[in-house]
């Protein structure tokens, strides 16, 4: 089965906890404090492997977590940092934060990378919490955040020609056998229900082709499952359109070009601009010199198109349609089709997320209830048995200004403030 899009959920490692350890040995003079730093936590990274053909690994494991980093140790020992996570997705595959909708990484090339998720950073051990006025620090920091989000993994298929046309005009049998791919052929419509990809080998020079499935009018609606299809020819450079000149199907060639082209620019305006080539299939059944060929090859040709008589199944003209093909390959350009139908992530805004060091307020009841990211953080580091680790909390939600801000909201001498599942009674000082 071919999968060409997944939602997952990625979770990167939490950072280890900063040490809470005293050094108390026989003739070593003031010890003191020698809690070591906790380790950073993984990184989720997703890597683009040419080996990898569909998504389908992902329909089966949703959840992708970094392992955590390892609390600090005594004797100032750090803890050993988490392993990153290595996803790896086949080339062509673009990272979209679901929550956004914005585009975080385009894959296009096998060995492609980025980081998703960075792990938390390690907790400081506290030795580094001594100072000249705190000489017993009892207290260490918890280590940072895991980062967590669900992200939806869509690919594109990576072709330098895309075979377009009409259902049942030939595009599978030119594909198998111009290349060695093995797509089903029979003789009804739809018979390509995903795209299927083949490497052309000519002149020394080879190429990927991709047969489109079929598309219909509406194709650019979603009709016939089309934007399934057609956002696959968005990496293409070269588009070798297949058009039943015999009219076995009852339709006219000439308005078959223009309905595919017309589709083609409905969902994407570069998508007609793409440079074509015309095959013209199926001339075992006709007369080249019918008048009715002969209109449609200069009406083709009038736009500046190629035309190449061809026939597929008994492989007629396809050595010549295959060798302009891979001329007109050498004078295009080689970078990718860049996507911009998304709007890009933030990741510097994401890294400094502006909101962690904000302490919000709120009531419950009667309980006035503090928080946030750095703050939470703050109080999973205090050791609630040291006056000095406890006084550190308060200092830092006073100078956050959120005590003024529960006073605002009436917070009164006795009044209980929660954070997390703590209470407190509040008694100024």
């Amino acid at each position: 089965m071919f999968v060409d899009r997944a939602k997952i959920y990625i979770k990167s490692g939490k950072g280890g906890n900063g040490c809470v350890s005293f050094r108390r040995e026989p003739f070593v003079p003031e010890g003191g404090p020698d809690g070591g730093d906790g380790g950073k936590g993984g990184d989720i990274v997703f890597i683009a492997d040419e080996g990898m053909r569909t998504l389908m690994d992902f329909r089966y494991k949703r959840k992708y977590e970094a392992e955590n980093g390892q609390d600090g140790m005594k004797k100032k020992k750090f803890g050993k940092n988490g392993k990153d996570l290595i996803i790896k997705v086949p080339a062509g595959t673009m990272i979209i934060d679901e929550e956004t909708g914005f585009l975080m990484k385009d894959l296009v090339k096998h060995g492609d990378s980025f980081v998703a998720a960075k792990g938390g950073k390690g907790g400081k051990g506290n030795v580094n919490f001594k100072n000249s006025v705190r000489q017993a620090p009892n207290f260490a920091e918890a280590g940072g955040f895991a980062k967590e989000r669900n992200v939806i993994l869509e690919m594109k298929l990576i072709a330098d020609v895309g075979l377009v046309g009409f259902p049942n005009v030939g595009k599978s049998t030119l594909l198998s056998v111009s290349t060695k791919a093995n797509p089903k052929i029979a003789n009804y419509h739809f018979t390509t229900i995903t795209p299927n990809l083949g490497v052309v080998d000519i002149f020394d020079n080879g190429f990927v082709m991709a047969d489109i499935a079929g598309i219909i009018e509406g194709a650019h609606e979603g009709a016939g499952l089309g934007h399934f299809f057609l956002k696959h020819i968005e990496r293409t450079k070269l588009l070798i359109h297949v058009i039943d000149v015999s009219g076995s199907e009852g339709r006219n060639p000439i308005e078959d070009f223009e309905k595919i082209n017309g589709e083609l620019a409905l969902y994407d305006e570069r998508l007609a601009k793409k440079p074509q080539i015309v095959a013209a299939n199926k001339i075992d059944m006709i007369d080249l010199n019918d008048p009715s060929y002969i209109e449609f090859k200069n009406y083709i040709e009038a736009r500046g198109i190629k035309v190449f008589p061809v026939s597929a199944p008994i492989n007629e003209g396809v050595r010549e349609l295959l060798g302009e093909a891979a001329a007109m390959l050498d004078k295009l350009s080689h970078e990718p089709h860049e996507d911009d139908s998304y709007e890009l992530f933030n990741f510097e805004r994401d890294d400094a997320d502006p909101d962690y060091r904000t302490v919000y307020t709120a009531m419950d009841g009667n309980v006035y209830v503090l928080s946030g990211k750095q703050l939470l953080k703050i109080f999973n580091s205090t050791n609630f048995n040291d006056m000095g680790s406890l006084r550190y909390l308060y200092k830092y939600i006073e100078k956050s200004g959120a005590i003024d801000k529960l006073i605002e909201m009436g917070l009164d001498e006795g009044d209980t403030i929660r954070i997390e599942d703590y209470e407190f009674e509040y008694y100024p000082e």
